[in-house]
């Protein structure tokens, strides 16, 4: 508890005396005064003010409304507070943040900001905070009271960020006790990504999906659409659930729509009424990992750079965590380079990683660029070059389309191999100026008219419009080509007719490129084989459904079924299958024809076991239920749900469903993919839109709102968007100020 005594103490020393509690709620209601929030017939929060700081109190305080959980629960992960929360198992997660995110450093970052973004700031934790006095049923797992400084510690909006990218094992190995002095490495010696550490199959030989987390972003310029005017498809592929669609709008010239991430101040995917903006999860280099040669001396840690034997910087961190009998803490020596902190111990080193620290600039970008009406008014906020991991796809009513790449990317020397952990004591492995616009991979009205990104590299954005990898150094990009990516550039070239219903149809497109090499090399491997063959007999009728499949997905696709159970059997024994943003996670050898059969026997075995027959209906698999608002969810096969059609995004499909089954289910049900769906089409003198949203809006279990939207959301039947003030005529179900 006197910790937190503390940090309010820190933050009264950056906002002046704390104002009693009955002059912020006066201050608090004479702002609610200035705001509007409009909520249509799908629960759709839209917020008017007369200021951008009026427009984000009534965001937030809409967001509140509808989640307070989701909100709260991402602000306590960013400040590294989940084991106040969650207990001795979030303990580790907590130090990985706060190796980043330090509030005392947040604070000093809040006193330097510049005016206008802290009045930003001060009017969404003022949002926060009303909501909570307005709410006394509503119980805070950890942050009673929201101060302004924590804003910055969640600033860009995605999912995951680029210190979740930090191994946690090699983190726990390394800060453990006698794991530092003795460079203890994680026990699986891996180095990427421990929040991805799951195997494929569970403890009950269930299927663990390796959904690829991103995005879709496709951009269609006027000459290839049928109404002359540029469209643009907005399709995170997050958790469900995982952000709140609004709007925005103020007399400052904010007027925007979209996706924001839940407690987030700005519309983090979307549109305003002349430009849009589509953020995918790239594979763009902007965090590298410094090997440091280490000497101790006396019980201190010194590290080799050039002729120089430089300090660790040690410090102490303390991770207070919730018990059966109370709050308890645990205090650890953290160990920092001017790389960046060590996250590690690889072959005898020490590991330092670097990434982009600078929240004011990155706060700004988010925000700047949702009130951006034009390209240049875009490329400008991107000069602050806050985006770290997100490439964008753009399209504005002067009929501009873009795909634009992360623009945080540090000039680098090329001697070295950046997708390793580089010589950290070797000084050209110093971070130099970042590259500019002109010198990263951006494809700018491309002559092909379309751009793309499906979490894959650059260089097939726009067809033969697309950068050319041979025009830049290597660590622009570490991705490479997805079938998702492949899938898009088919569905784009050579179509000149779009509208919005195409596009739609687009994104929905129900082809399985994943399978275009694999279940014909099965269909080879069944003809091989001699037709005495007891396995090949087996199987007769499941090769005969292959053989006649288009490889498109449906409800009713009996070979959608077999081909991902035959593929995930052989993923299981070893043999190879797909998977992975490049098709290829656990790949191997390429199986024989034996092991082809025997897989297709074995699927269809579990298929029988599982559902009573192998000629089983994708759709009677791949099951949308929502039960309650667990940010963990659970399921039950005896309660309703609703079939999909489209399955994960591992095997192509631009539709992306992450599904699996659970312990106690036969059925699959998603969790990630598809979250946010939205196509927009910009006039010269309006936008017009089309959204879906997964569930619903509201995480109240007792709301019409929380699954209202689930047989749209499962069909892709995308329904209109409100965006302008006439067009909630007739589709307004309540009009109220917060704390009405």
């Amino acid at each position: 508890m006197r910790k937190s005594a503390l940090v309010i103490v820190g933050a009264a020393l950056v906002l002046g005396p704390a104002p009693s509690r009955n002059v912020e709620l006066t201050r608090w209601e004479q702002q609610a005064n200035n705001i509007t929030i409009v909520r249509d017939d799908w629960g759709i929060a839209h917020v008017t003010g007369k200021t951008d700081a009026d427009a984000v109190f009534g965001m937030v305080y809409a967001q509140a409304e509808d989640d307070f959980n989701r909100v709260e629960t991402n602000f306590i992960d960013s400040q590294g507070r989940l084991a106040e929360a969650e207990g001795e198992s979030a303990i580790w997660r907590d130090l990985r943040m706060k190796l980043f995110i330090d509030p005392d450093s947040m604070k000093m970052l809040y006193s330097k900001s510049p005016e206008w973004m802290k009045t930003l700031m001060v009017a969404w934790a003022d949002g926060l905070n009303f909501y909570l006095a307005k709410h006394p049923d509503v119980k805070p797992r950890v942050i009673t009271k929201f101060e302004p400084w924590m804003a910055l510690t969640f600033s860009e909006g995605s999912i995951g960020g680029d210190i979740s990218a930090v191994n946690l094992g090699g983190i726990q190995a390394f800060y453990s006790g006698s794991g530092l002095r003795a460079g203890a490495e994680p026990a699986n010696g891996a180095a990427e990504h421990a929040d991805y550490a799951e195997t494929a199959f569970d403890e009950n030989g269930n299927y663990n999906d390796y959904e690829p987390r991103g995005s879709n972003g496709i951009a269609v310029a006027p000459k290839n659409t049928k109404n002359g005017r540029a469209l643009l498809l907005i399709n995170p592929h997050t958790s469900h659930y995982f952000r709140a669609e609004l709007q925005m709008t103020s007399e400052e010239g904010l007027n925007a729509y979209g996706a924001s991430t839940w407690g987030q101040f700005f519309i983090y995917q979307g549109f305003n009424e002349k430009a849009g903006w589509m953020h995918t999860t790239s594979a763009v280099d902007a965090t590298d990992e410094f090997l440091e040669t280490v000497t101790e001396k006396s019980g201190k840690y010194f590290y080799k750079f050039g002729n120089e034997e430089r300090s660790f910087i040690a410090k102490k961190i303390t991770i207070p965590y919730k018990t059966a009998s109370g709050m308890a803490t645990r205090d650890f020596e953290v160990y920092y380079t001017h790389f960046g902190p060590v996250i590690r111990a690889q072959g005898g080193k020490w590991v330092a990683y670097r990434l982009m620290q600078d929240p004011i600039n990155a706060l700004s970008q988010s925000w700047s660029r949702t009130k951006a009406r034009n390209i240049d008014e875009y490329k400008k906020s991107m000069a602050l070059h806050g985006n770290t991991s997100n490439a964008t796809l753009y399209a504005d009513a002067d009929g501009n389309i873009a795909y634009f790449h992360p623009n945080f990317i540090p000039r680098r020397d090329t001697k070295f191999n950046w997708r390793q952990p580089v010589d950290g004591s070797d000084p050209a492995s110093e971070w130099k100026d970042l590259l500019s616009f002109e010198e990263s991979p951006n494809s700018v009205n491309p002559a092909s008219g379309w751009a793309y990104n499906a979490n894959d590299w650059p260089w097939a954005a726009s067809g033969p419009s697309s950068p050319k990898q041979a025009d830049f150094p290597a660590y622009v990009d570490n991705g490479n080509e997805s079938h998702r990516g492949r899938h898009a550039v088919i569905v784009l070239e050579n179509k000149k007719d779009f509208d919005i219903e195409g596009l739609r149809a687009a994104a929905y497109d129900t082809y399985l490129p994943g399978f275009d090499k694999s279940i014909p090399a099965l269909i080879r491997a069944y003809d091989a084989t001699p037709a005495s063959d007891p396995v090949r007999q087996k199987v007769a009728d499941q090769i005969e459904q292959l053989r006649k499949w288009d490889l498109r997905w449906s409800v009713s696709s009996v070979p959608t079924t077999l081909a991902i159970y035959y593929t995930q059997t052989l993923q299981q024994a070893g043999r190879g299958g797909r998977g992975g943003r490049g098709g290829g996670r656990g790949a191997a050898a390429e199986p024989s024809a034996a092991q082809q059969l025997t897989a297709l026997a074995a699927a269809c075995e579990r298929l029988t076991a599982d559902f009573g027959k192998c000629n089983t209906p994708w759709g009677d698999i791949n099951r949308f239920q929502r039960l309650a608002n667990q940010i963990v969810p659970s399921f039950d096969d005896s309660k309703p749900s609703i079939p999909v059609g489209f399955p994960s995004a591992t095997y192509g499909s631009l539709a992306s469903y992450g599904a699996r089954a659970y312990p106690n289910t036969k059925k699959w049900y998603g969790t990630s993919g598809n979250s946010f769906v939205a196509v927009v089409e910009f006039g010269k003198d309006s936008v017009r839109a089309v959204a879906i949203t997964a569930g619903g809006e509201s995480g109240d279990v007792n709301s019409k709102h929380f699954n209202d939207q689930a047989q749209r959301f499962v069909t892709g039947q995308l329904r209109p968007v409100y965006f302008y003030p006439n067009q909630l005529k007739g589709h307004t179900a309540r009009t109220y100020k917060p704390g009405n």
